[in-house]
């Protein structure tokens, strides 16, 4: 089979896979150019509402993009230079971004045997700086965030969620995004509704909405003003141009109003990919273990190998094959950037699924033939 399969592409395929959303996201289009409210506006609001319920959160800020939210959630917090924040090393480099751009120090920490952030590495890594948890739902699938949270209000810590890849998935029945004080969702082309770049940050504690919307409207009291709380608006804070345009938002609202048949697809792609590779992995590979609190949403699909030399030589032949697989995120202690600065401790998981953790294709639009073509090329290597 001569085709190459395209890892990135996105859930949602706008030539025809999905025909519904594709209508309702050029009348939503037509409404805002009518409008002529590019720059926010009411798809803006309309989705932070819808989306806010969704999950759950009591309160709803949509952004440029997953990074943005997080650091908004710092600057939110007044997290700032001096103050720590301890976020696992297994993440993408956003989750330290959105600490370091704040001007604070990210503490990585190892994860556990369930990819997440290990609890138990966490009170080693507290000190009389730390000021807040970074808590990554990767994959889609929760910490564990009672564990978490109980060593937060021993320490007196903040609690963010990086909900970046958790959207429709839940811990103990409680949606993510809706558990710590603040949680940062992303719609990177790679997430499970996208809009190319987008973000937002749900917020789940009254004392942290006014700052942050005075933060997002770049520094200024311009939301209270149009509620007509205040006279007059102007600068009162520090901010920035947060804002995500109205065609943003329509594109996502869209998605969101077909979630439900969006996930419905996911999971069965996922369902798919796990029962077809269950009798192989036993002694090639590991699969993903989804914990009994928590929930699959079917953000992706990876194996995990026994060694670096076996990840990169399933690559080597996929490749050949004409199927595009890649590895993840690299341990950010040992990234260019970060090495210089961390405190030296071995992560040694969080090194083990940078070294071996493939991600097979996985999108919306992956056809059932083409993926019993992947299928097969994995079978056929570990064969």
């Amino acid at each position: 089979m001569n085709i190459l399969i395209k890892n990135k592409i996105s859930c949602l395929d706008l030539k025809g896979q999905h025909q519904q959303v594709k209508k309702e996201i050029f009348e939503a289009f037509e409404k805002v150019y009518e409008k002529t409210a590019f720059s926010g506006g009411p798809f803006v609001e309309e989705f932070e509402n819808k989306f806010s319920k969704y999950v759950g959160s009591k309160y709803a800020i949509g952004v440029g993009n997953g990074t943005v939210s997080l650091h908004l959630a710092m600057l939110a917090l007044e997290i700032g230079p001096g103050d720590e924040v301890i976020i696992p090393a297994n993440t993408f480099i956003a989750t330290a971004w959105g600490v370091s751009h704040a001007g604070a120090t990210p503490v990585f920490v190892d994860c556990d045997d369930t990819w997440e952030i290990d609890p138990l590495k966490i009170e080693e890594a507290i000190t009389n700086k730390t000021k807040a948890i970074i808590g990554v739902h990767l994959y889609g699938q929760p910490f564990d965030i009672d564990k978490v949270k109980s060593i937060c209000d021993r320490h007196n810590l903040f609690l963010v969620e990086d909900a970046a890849q958790a959207i429709d998935s839940y811990y103990k029945g409680k949606p993510l995004g809706s558990i710590g004080h603040l949680a940062a969702f992303s719609f990177h082309e790679t997430k499970n509704i996208i809009s190319g770049e987008g973000g937002l940050l749900a917020i789940n504690d009254d004392r942290f909405v006014a700052r942050s919307e005075i933060i997002w409207e770049k520094g200024t009291n311009r939301s209270a003003f149009w509620r007509g709380e205040v006279d007059k608006y102007g600068w009162v804070d520090i901010g920035s141009s947060f804002l995500p345009s109205d065609l943003t938002a329509a594109f996502l609202l869209a998605q969101l109003e077909e979630l439900d048949n969006i996930q419905s697809r996911r999971k069965k792609i996922w369902d798919n990919y796990y029962h077809a590779f269950k009798g192989l992995a036993k002694e090639n590979f590991r699969l993903p273990d989804i914990p009994a609190y928590a929930t699959n949403n079917a953000h992706m699909f990876f194996i995990v190998c026994s060694s670096v030399e076996s990840r990169n030589h399933l690559i080597k032949f996929l490749k050949s094959e004409k199927i595009n697989s890649v590895f993840h995120y690299m341990s950010l202690h040992m990234s260019p950037f970060y090495a210089q600065k961390h405190d030296g401790r071995e992560l040694v998981r969080c090194d083990h699924y940078s070294n071996c953790l493939v991600r097979l294709p996985f999108y919306y639009g992956l056809n059932d033939s083409v993926q019993d073509y992947i299928i097969e090329s994995v079978t056929k290597f570990f064969s």
